[in-house]
């Protein structure tokens, strides 16, 4: 037990440590580029950071552990919101970049709907619910579409910023402060090192993956020597502990102030946890929905909502009540699954 302990408190300190680095070198790296922290946050540290949940899906499927491998998609996008986004409100306020509200936001909507309607094969034909390789096709070939518009947007950035044609930010640069805009790109900050920032961006990925590593794992170890039920290990440790890369990585770009690359990881990840991580996991093994499946689909899609109206009001600025309710109700909505899988 105690061994255990050491390893959690050893893969907390590496998550500590690695979602600083990532965060310093993905800002530092936008402005050398020419590109948003946005951006940044969307592509780069929304793929690092679902990273665990990919490898963790795959290997469960691949072991015939389905149902471990469907909580623990759902189960951290249900984090991702409910409690990433909400403690980081609760914490500072957020804005949100106007792209997130037209663009990314209704992309992370329908790709939970697409996967809800794709998980109701018994109420629409009768058939064993599950996500077939041909359900898994089609989650990829929406990857590819959102990040064929994302890539889109880089370049455009780029451009506009090379011919000098206005400025890429968005209104939500009011609600930052003047060192938070110094450390957008093109307005001020120190001088960028590519190289240096792309290694301590590399650095500060691998740290969140070791890290999340030790840090599950030795987490399951103390939960199943205190007997508690492998469900319930299923359910909370395993999902929220493949989010601990976006947690970390989200908090430590509130603290830095890089509040884009904060909501742009989120949101991006549970892009990349539907479109990218299901979908390959379900192309590599077919995955049935389990009991109480459509439920954490069901509750993704209320999650997605109240995010998406939160996002739209108070000039794009999510509150600290705001956060406060979406944290609050994951919390409720845990309890209940966990007791009901109990």
């Amino acid at each position: 037990m105690l061994l255990n302990l050491l390893q959690t408190a050893g893969g907390l300190a590496i998550l500590l440590i690695g979602g600083d680095f990532m965060v310093r070198g993905a800002s530092s790296l936008a402005r050398s580029m020419g590109i948003s922290p946005l951006a940044v946050g969307l592509t780069v540290v929304a793929f690092g950071t679902s990273a665990p949940e990919l490898a963790v899906s795959i290997g469960a499927a691949i072991s015939g552990s389905s149902d471990l491998a469907f909580g623990n998609i759902y189960g951290s996008n249900l984090a991702n919101i409910g409690l990433i986004i909400g403690l980081s409100a609760v914490i500072r306020p957020l804005p949100i970049d106007g792209v997130v509200t037209r663009r990314e936001l209704p992309m992370m909507l329908l790709a939970v709907v697409s996967a809800t309607v794709m998980a109701c094969d018994t109420l629409l034909d009768g058939t064993p619910a599950i996500y077939a390789r041909t359900d898994g096709l089609i989650f990829l070939l929406f990857f590819v579409v959102f990040i064929f518009y994302t890539v889109g947007d880089l370049i455009a950035q780029r451009e506009d910023r090379h011919n000098g044609n206005g400025d890429s930010l968005s209104p939500v640069i009011d609600h930052l402060s003047e060192n938070e805009v110094s450390a957008l790109p093109g307005m001020g900050g120190e001088r960028s090192h590519p190289v240096r920032d792309l290694f301590e961006v590399i650095i500060g990925l691998a740290g969140l993956l070791f890290g999340a590593h030790l840090t599950v794992d030795g987490g399951v170890a103390i939960a199943t020597a205190m007997g508690v039920p492998e469900v319930i290990i299923g359910l909370t440790m395993i999902s929220v502990g493949t989010s601990l890369p976006e947690l970390v990585a989200t908090l430590a770009a509130v603290r830095r102030g890089e509040l884009a690359i904060a909501v742009g990881g989120v949101v991006g990840s549970n892009i990349f946890n539907i479109l990218l991580v299901c979908g390959m996991t379900s192309v590599v093994l077919p995955i049935p929905i389990p009991t109480f499946g459509l439920f954490d689909l069901l509750f993704t899609i209320v999650l997605s909502l109240a995010l998406m109206l939160t996002a739209r009001t108070h000039s794009r600025l999510i509150l600290r009540w705001e956060g406060a309710g979406l944290l609050v109700s994951y919390i409720v909505y845990m309890v209940w699954r966990t007791w009901q899988g109990a």
